[in-house]
């Protein structure tokens, strides 16, 4: 876990709370079948969906900007080497059971969506910040540091944080505002990230972080607004 000096430096910055993947494709249990969840694992998806959800009326709160990235696959742009690495052929059309096609109820928001006039970054690989424009979006509007909550983990999460460090925003990652399919990948995907991406705190570190940034963050919320962003 972080220690407090590690966040009282991000506490005058302006940050943003991202929001990953939180869509009926990875979140509606009606869509899990195929992922072998057991009690456990579905629980802590529901567990971290109310937590992600509190943070969001936290953010709204406190005047954090919020920025929803969404999975959204698109047919005619397959992205092969996700599909031979789970076993397809590198030149097979996009299977209808792949996540969050776009226009299908996979990709719909699920528990929780956005607010008018908050951003939204559809993506079309793991990170939210892989050829969508995020980046300019947030550096334009001041944004000094990211908190990253969704789903799942150890993929979407994980490839959203680590780029986002590595294009210099110092990286939170709330534990209990994440999960995975198994605790077992979800305990070693945190572990990964507080040794190489992020500090790992908790939701209410993160409250308290929203609310030492808040005046720093007001006019960079103002900036964000309503600008949605594709990949």
């Amino acid at each position: 876990m972080t220690g407090a000096v590690n966040l009282a430096a991000l506490g005058s910055l302006p940050g943003a709370l991202l929001v990953v993947d939180v869509q009926r494709s990875f979140a509606d249990p009606a869509y899990l079948g195929d992922y072998g969840l057991d009690a456990a694992a579905s629980a802590s998806i529901v567990d971290a969906l109310a937590t992600i959800d509190r943070l969001v009326d936290s953010a709204r709160e406190k005047g954090i900007p919020v920025v929803w990235i969404e999975l959204g696959s698109q047919p005619d742009r397959v992205w092969r080497s996700s599909g031979w690495l789970r076993g397809a052929a590198l030149d097979a059309a996009m299977s209808p059971e792949e996540p969050c096609i776009v226009g299908t109820p996979g990709a719909e928001w699920y528990g929780l969506e956005p607010a008018e006039g908050e951003i939204r970054v559809v993506k079309r690989v793991y990170s939210g910040f892989f050829e969508t424009g995020l980046e300019g979006l947030l550096r334009d509007a001041g944004i000094e540091w990211v908190a990253v909550t969704g789903l799942t983990s150890e993929c979407c999460v994980a490839a959203t944080a680590t780029d986002a460090m590595q294009l210099d925003f110092p990286v939170v990652i709330p534990s209990d505002a994440t999960a995975a399919y198994d605790v077992r990948i979800n305990a070693n995907a945190l572990e990964q990230l507080a040794l190489n991406v992020g500090q790992i705190i908790t939701s209410t570190d993160l409250e308290t972080l929203f609310a030492t940034s808040a005046p720093a963050s007001a006019a960079a919320r103002t900036a964000i607004t309503g600008k949605p962003v594709h990949a």
